[in-house]
């Protein structure tokens, strides 16, 4: 059974989107909880240059380990956990289900993100090379450590072709590599790439390795090796429990917000990579502070938060009581 107590609200998920409305919905004095699956593409980062406040940069880990304890400093419950469904009840309420069995929650913020996808090679040699700065994700957070290194980006169509274009602001050596095949290209993705300077090869990228401090891409050219390797595969965006309450998405399969981070569904909100943006830690927070602060406003119209006098206890009174005898 449900407890029948619920929560204020329950965040799903805590990367930097739903530690920063943990922060916010933790210090607006309500009760709220947040379940965590642990796989938060900012633990990837091995160092964030791009965070305001570090100028030394910061590991991602350490930056979620932080947002973590501040939260909790203002009594924040964060648990270990994957919510595998979620539905709404009749009265307005929410139901997920994780761990030992079904919670409610008068709303419910998602911050469940979105997955890249990989390129082929072993998952262990994957996170090592991630590690390293060997294979890299986010051109726009970290362009500017591949500074006139030599780069390949595995992918095609727009993403690629546009990935590819914008580290040419960086290096002059930038190779794209088609995925599968040979790289179809449109007429004007062509010219661009061209007077970009950015050399073409065919897949199948069938393999991807280390080699010492790089790495290699194994191709219908053979085996190419690059300082850093950008794999614009797209990503498969987490909106699963959205769906189970019938939220609507948006064109590109992004859950669909207002801008106040309000979904389709009433008392259903969402924040960071899994709602269309710039998929960035600042901009994740941001949004984990606006979607907090709208959830507090919603959730006071329907029910005034109003903070009830502090109780005066028997031997205050009785103290009280003694300094109006001795007035008298």
């Amino acid at each position: 059974m449900a407890s029948d107590a619920p929560y204020d609200c329950l965040i799903v998920g805590g990367g930097p989107a739903g530690l920063t409305a943990a922060i916010y919905l933790a210090r607006f004095l309500l009760d709220i909880h947040v379940v965590d699956a642990g796989d938060s593409r900012a633990g990837w980062i091995p160092c964030s240059h791009n965070h305001a406040g570090y100028p030394d940069g910061i590991n991602g880990k350490e930056l979620l380990r932080l947002m973590r304890e501040q939260a909790q400093r203002y009594g924040a419950k964060i648990e270990s956990g994957r919510v595998t469904r979620l539905d709404k009840d009749d009265d307005g309420l929410f139901t997920a289900e994780w761990g030992a069995g079904p919670h409610r929650a008068r709303s419910v913020l998602l911050c469940t993100g979105l997955t890249n996808r990989r390129p082929p090679m072993d998952p262990e040699l994957h996170d090592d090379a991630m590690a390293r700065g060997l294979i890299r994700y986010c051109p726009i957070c970290d362009g500017y450590e591949v500074t006139d290194k030599k780069v390949g980006v595995i992918g095609s169509g727009k993403g690629g072709v546009g990935e590819a274009i914008f580290l040419r602001g960086y290096t002059a050596d930038v190779t794209l590599i088609a995925p599968d095949s040979a790289l179809e290209l449109a007429p004007d993705e062509a010219e661009r790439l061209k007077a970009a300077g950015v050399r073409t090869v065919d897949g199948p990228a069938e393999a991807v390795g280390v080699a010492g401090d790089c790495i290699t891409v194994d191709t219908a050219e053979g085996l190419l090796t690059f300082d850093s390797v950008y794999p614009a595969l797209g990503s498969d965006t987490h909106t699963q429990l959205a769906e189970m309450v019938g939220a609507e998405l948006a064109e590109d399969g992004c859950i669909l917000c207002d801008a106040k981070m309000r979904s389709s569904v009433e008392g259903l909100y969402a924040a960071g990579d899994v709602v269309h943006g710039l998929d960035q830690i600042s901009h994740a927070m941001g949004e984990g502070g606006q979607a907090a602060t709208t959830i507090r406003n919603d959730l006071a119209a329907k029910s005034p938060l109003f903070r009830p006098p502090l109780e005066v206890s028997a031997a205050s009174e009785t103290e009280r009581e003694m300094v109006e005898v001795g007035d008298g």
